[in-house]
């Protein structure tokens, strides 16, 4: 009795939100309020997305590269509306290795599976091999990743328990590590699911003239056949491909299940196949949308009488589907209109999970507090730009046009300190307040071609003031600020400060976003000293948040 009513109090713990209610974006949901919905169900960078349903709860993980924390959880209870329910990465491994950012290497395109009452993740490191973090409940803490696979060029992992209880695991080659692409493997794993017991084989060769770049393999069983599907023909521009044999080793057969056709929704790339309570069949996947990442879609998918399946709209009846605009919802959900979080006031002692860092982070990088702010103290670190930099707090962005706004305090130390407001990527422009003397100056900093070295170039605003106060040997120099982007479709971001929170002032200098390494662009904030050498400068940020542009 004592048993079953802690498996019920447990269940029912991870099926409630964290926070009294769930979060709605303004800016973007898909949850149209009359039993339909609208594609991308998330207008947000979670790549590579993966899905497993347990009970009538779903979880879904991403690929999450050099951000951290790292693979995302993801709830739903109906495939349209997804909250943050928490991170099954904590840090990356190796641990010194990621504590600069290391933009692009990390998790690739993890696979979420539920096995025996626990939730496994198993992902590649293209540097490093495939790793493998489990969990007995997914809104809680994740055990240590474990290196299952140690190699080069490892990634995009998929297992399947089979029915004689024997384990195998799927995966795709990296060619910029490997040097070989677009064919998929297979290895047996010891039971424990932590080590191979078996040579490779190969199972399916890409390198036909149809599939070429074949990758992110999901492995599945049904019916007596074993599935795999995989997208070929490249992120951008590829297809959905599925792969089935009576022989998990094959041979397979292959064909075509839905391609971008006269849609608008290119790629569309790699995702999960997942059936709901009530027995049917849907497909997340994702599109490659540039600036704004690769942003997720939800397809009707329906199982054909000769065992095959086809994913979309099927309008010609040739087995090939189109991506969706707009579909009911699935059967069955019982959600609320719900999104992941954007907006923060910053009134918890823990930090909103819709926030990363660019690298491991430190312990002084960010202290939430009780006080209703959070601080951000300044690196000390030369750079020429901030591609090296690992303290930059950021979040996705939540839809094709929005404002973010926040209220900070600056509070400067020393010369050079710098609180921002910015916008991520391979170019990146910062609204920036910078202590020079005794008063500080507001500026716009834009960098083009981050990676490559390329350094900032700076436009003066306004001068302002600043407010002394004796603090031990060194004084300390504040003001308040607010700072606004408002991004507009196309990335198109426009910047504006106020120094009384009633009247900004807009900047004459558009921005044009850009994606980041592997993943799109983000927006947030962070504290600098280009090389200072005095007692850390911070700021305490009242609130950020995500609205409508007007």
């Amino acid at each position: 009795m004592i048993r079953h009513l802690i498996y019920l109090l447990g269940a029912l713990w991870m099926t409630l939100p964290l926070g009294a209610q769930p979060y709605c974006s303004e800016v973007w949901c898909a949850d149209q309020g009359n039993g339909t919905f609208r594609n991308p169900v998330l207008h947000a960078d979670y790549s590579d997305p993966d899905v497993v349903r347990v009970g009538d709860d779903y979880w879904m993980t991403a690929s999450s590269f050099n951000c951290i924390p790292g693979l995302p959880i993801l709830h739903s209870k109906d495939l349209v509306n997804w909250s943050l329910a928490g991170y099954a990465l904590e840090e990356l491994v190796p641990t010194d290795f990621f504590r600069q950012p290391q933009h692009g290497r990390g998790v690739w395109a993890p696979c979420i599976k539920y096995h025996d009452g626990w939730y496994y993740i198993y992902w590649g490191d293209p540097d490093f091999g495939i790793y493998m973090v489990k969990t007995q409940h997914p809104r809680g803490k994740w055990e240590k990743p474990v290196l299952v696979k140690a190699g080069k060029g490892l990634i995009d992992p998929s297992p399947l328990w089979d029915d004689d209880g024997r384990l195998y695991l799927a995966h795709a080659w990296a060619g910029s590590r490997s040097g070989l692409n677009s064919i998929i493997s297979l290895v047996e794993l010891n039971q424990e699911g932590t080590a191979c017991i078996s040579k490779e084989v190969m199972i399916f060769d890409g390198n036909d003239g149809i599939n070429h770049t074949i990758e992110g393999a999901k492995l599945y069983k049904r019916n007596g056949w074993y599935y795999i599907f995989a997208p070929a023909g490249g992120v951008a521009t590829g297809w959905q491909v599925v792969l089935r044999s009576k022989d998990i080793y094959g041979p397979y057969e292959a064909r075509i299940v839905m391609a971008q056709n006269d849609s608008p929704v290119n790629g569309p790339h790699q995702g999960a196949w997942i059936e709901t309570p009530q027995g049917e069949s849907w497909f997340l996947h994702f599109q490659d949308k540039g600036t704004y990442g690769r942003i997720i879609h939800l397809n009707p998918m329906k199982w054909l009488d000769n065992d095959w399946c086809v994913i979309g709209e099927d309008s010609d009846g040739d087995g090939c589907g189109t991506p969706v605009l707009n579909s009911r919802l699935p059967i069955g959900g019982v959600s609320k209109p719900c999104t992941p979080q954007e907006s923060d006031e910053f009134e918890t002692r823990t930090l909103g999970l819709q926030w990363q860092w660019h690298a491991n982070p430190e312990d002084w990088f960010s202290f939430s507090s009780g006080y209703g702010f959070l601080r951000l103290y300044a690196s000390r670190e030369k750079f020429v730009n901030l591609w090296s930099l690992p303290n930059l707090l950021l979040q996705k962005f939540p839809a094709e046009a929005f404002t973010a706004t926040t209220k900070m305090r600056f509070a400067s130390k020393g010369q050079g300190d710098s609180g921002n407001l910015l916008v991520m990527g391979y170019d990146y422009a910062r609204l920036a307040i910078t202590r020079q003397g005794n008063e500080a100056v507001i500026e716009l900093v834009t960098c083009h071609n981050a990676d490559r070295n390329a350094p900032e170039q700076r436009i003066e605003l306004e001068r302002t003031s600043l407010t002394r106060h004796a603090s031990g040997a060194i004084p300390l120099y504040t003001t308040d600020v607010w700072f606004r982007v408002k991004v507009e479709q196309g990335g198109i971001c426009h910047f504006a400060y106020s120094l009384d929170g009633k009247h900004f002032k807009a900047i004459k200098h558009p921005f044009k976003a850009r994606v980041g390494k592997w993943i799109g662009a983000k927006v947030g904030l962070c504290c600098l000293n280009n090389g200072g050498r005095v007692d850390r400068g911070w700021i305490d940020v009242d609130w950020f948040r995500i609205t409508k542009n007007d």
